[in-house]
C-alpha cells in the first residue's frame, strides 16, 4: 500500500548539482516526518537530512551542511533534496523515509523508497 518512489539521480560531475524528488502514495505525507538517508558501497546507511510536518525545521549531517537543502511539497505529497557543490563523496544510493519521530536514526522511519543513484565524478 505505501509506496516512496525516488526521481532525479545520475551521473553529474564535482561542483554541480542534481535536485532529487521522493512522492509518497498510500501514507498520510503531512502527518510524517520525511528523511534522506544514503549508502555507499562497503558502507551503513548513512543520515542525510530530515524535515518535520511543517516543513518549517530542518536537519542535515555535518558533511551537507550549506550544501543540500531538504524540503516538502504536501500539496503535491513530495519531498525534495537540492544538492550543491556535489562532491565524490557523496556518490551513493540515495533513499527516502517516511516515520513518525523526527530523529536522525534510520530505524526511526516507517517506510522506505527503493533508492536512486548518485554518482559524482569527473
Amino acid at each position: 500500500q505505501v509506496q516512496l518512489v525516488e526521481s532525479g539521480g545520475g551521473l553529474v560531475q564535482p561542483g554541480g548539482s542534481l535536485r532529487l524528488s521522493c512522492a509518497a502514495s498510500g501514507v498520510a505525507f503531512s502527518r510524517h516526518v520525511m528523511g534522506w538517508f544514503r549508502q555507499a558501497p562497503g558502507k551503513e546507511r548513512e543520515f542525510v537530512a530530515r524535515i518535520s510536518l511543517s516543513g518549517i525545521n530542518t536537519d542535515y549531517v555535518d558533511s551537507v551542511k550549506g550544501r543540500f537543502t531538504i524540503s516538502r511539497d504536501n500539496a503535491k505529497n513530495t519531498v525534495y533534496l537540492q544538492m550543491n557543490s556535489l562532491k565524490p563523496e557523496d556518490t551513493a544510493v540515495y533513499y527516502c523515509a517516511a516515520g513518525r519521530i523526527f530523529t536522525v536514526l534510520a530505524r526511526s522511519y516507517d517506510y522506505w523508497g527503493q533508492g536512486t543513484q548518485v554518482t559524482v565524478s569527473s
